[in-house]
């Protein structure tokens, strides 16, 4: 029943007439209240705002940030350990627009392809696309003040970035879990780059994920049920005891980011983390909130069925979604890039038997900022040193010299070729002196 389930969830999110509706949209409060510091037209998302840094370490921290940007190759060169740690601290709202293209590799995709979105966003799109985008506009963060009015910027930008991927990939198309995700980079980044941010996400840190197939979701799922029942075993056998299967819930989190599932402050917070430290970080993410929700023999208890577990998994309290308490037992989870390739590649073989049509392609998953950097450089260098073709060049024929002569000598005397060779002979006594007696005297 959970993989039928779980089939028919994995359907909906391509079905047109289907979407997952944002967090805002269902327990947002009256629209006519005053916005929040992100944004909420309503919003209560600073109201738990525990252990938060004080003003003084925000700024030495935006500090940092800054430093590191001016000098992003150098730093991600020698000093991506760093980068990491900020990372997990959180980037200072000031400086994502300045750092989430660095940390994906999204600014050097757009100083390579100049004018490519233009192109892209000026060309009629694709009406059956266009019309499935058109019905799920209003449904991205609808009590955002960007996305309220159907004719504003919001609105009218999300459309452009969907619709120029489209476009960039037709053979992928549009996915309904795109929208969140495209929302939540134009709250913080231009449209142009937004849409590369878009394309890095969907092509580099979860390949396969928004295709028409989703197996590269499947394959995740597979290896989440594997390091949860070798994490939180008694998890694990409570979800198989009441089936609850993994295609219940992981999609909506893995696909939208958790856009939907978590307080917007820890949203972002682990936006951070996951450019930093690519997929592994929504695994860590996947397992906190099955701890939360169903790490005690009480919550267990009180979730005899799948619906019971299921509204658990949705109704985790608030405090423990802060996002410093949140994020620190996230990243306290057990689980190296090693282990996960690992899980992987042994789940890939078993799913590759069962599944068919072409297998997940795995490897195409860049674990992380380190990694598109240092991909992107190595094909700079490619680029730069390619090698020229050879041209071929004709010449004509030489015309053929003339045979060198001898010099003739016969019957010239040495006294002759003295003359042509040094120049005009000394002279000599006349022939009245050669027979003098004093001349023969000194001769001989």
């Amino acid at each position: 029943m959970a993989q039928a389930l779980g089939e028919d969830l994995l359907s909906e999110l391509q079905d047109d007439s289907s979407s997952l509706g944002s967090d805002s949209e269902l327990s947002g409060s009256s629209p006519y209240r005053q916005a929040d510091r992100y944004g909420f037209i309503g919003g209560n998302s600073g109201e738990l705002r525990l252990c938060q840094p004080s003003a003084d370490l925000i700024r030495q921290r935006e500090m940092k940030w800054v430093e590191m940007t001016l000098h992003w190759e150098k730093t991600m060169s020698r000093r991506y350990k760093k980068v990491k740690i900020q990372c997990r601290k959180g980037i200072p709202s000031a400086l994502r627009a300045r750092c989430w293209p660095l940390l994906c590799g999204a600014q050097m995709c757009q100083k390579n392809n100049p004018g490519t979105y233009q192109e892209l966003a000026a060309a009629p799109g694709d009406p059956q696309w266009m019309e499935t985008i058109g019905r799920d506009l209003h449904r991205q963060f609808p009590l955002h003040e960007m996305f309220v009015s159907p004719q504003g910027h919001g609105q009218q930008g999300l459309l452009q970035v969907l619709k120029a991927y489209t476009l960039y990939r037709p053979e992928q198309g549009y996915c309904q879990a795109q929208g969140p995700v495209a929302a939540v980079l134009l709250m913080h980044l231009p449209p142009e780059e937004a849409f590369w941010c878009l394309v890095q996400i969907c092509e580099v840190y979860l390949p396969g994920y928004y295709g028409p197939h989703m197996k590269a979701v499947q394959l995740d799922a597979e290896v989440f049920m594997v390091l949860l029942r070798r994490l939180l075993p008694r998890v694990h056998k409570h979800l198989q005891q009441v089936g609850v299967g993994p295609l219940l819930y992981l999609p909506e989190w893995f696909l939208c980011l958790f856009t939907r599932s978590l307080p917007f402050p820890t949203v972002l917070r682990v936006w951070d983390a996951f450019l930093s430290e690519g997929a592994k970080v929504l695994f860590r993410v996947g397992l906190t909130l099955m701890r939360l929700a169903l790490g005690t023999v009480e919550q267990r208890t009180a979730c005899p069925g799948l619906l019971e577990t299921l509204g658990a998994l949705r109704a985790i309290p608030p405090t423990q979604l802060q996002e410093e308490i949140f994020m620190s037992q996230v990243h306290s989870v057990t689980l190296s890039e090693r282990d996960l390739q690992r899980e992987i590649r042994i789940q890939l073989a078993q799913l590759s038997k069962s599944l068919p049509g072409p297998a997940p392609l795995p490897q195409a998953r860049l674990p992380g900022a380190q990694a598109i950097f240092e991909s992107q450089q190595l094909a700079g260098v490619r680029e730069s040193t390619k090698p020229e073709i050879p041209r071929i060049v004709v010449q004509p024929p030489e015309e053929p010299k003339p045979p060198r002569r001898k010099p003739q000598t016969r019957g010239k005397t040495f006294h002759g070729l003295l003359i042509r060779a040094r120049g005009p002979p000394i002279e000599g006594p006349s022939r009245s002196q050669r027979g003098s007696a004093s001349f023969l005297d000194t001769r001989f």
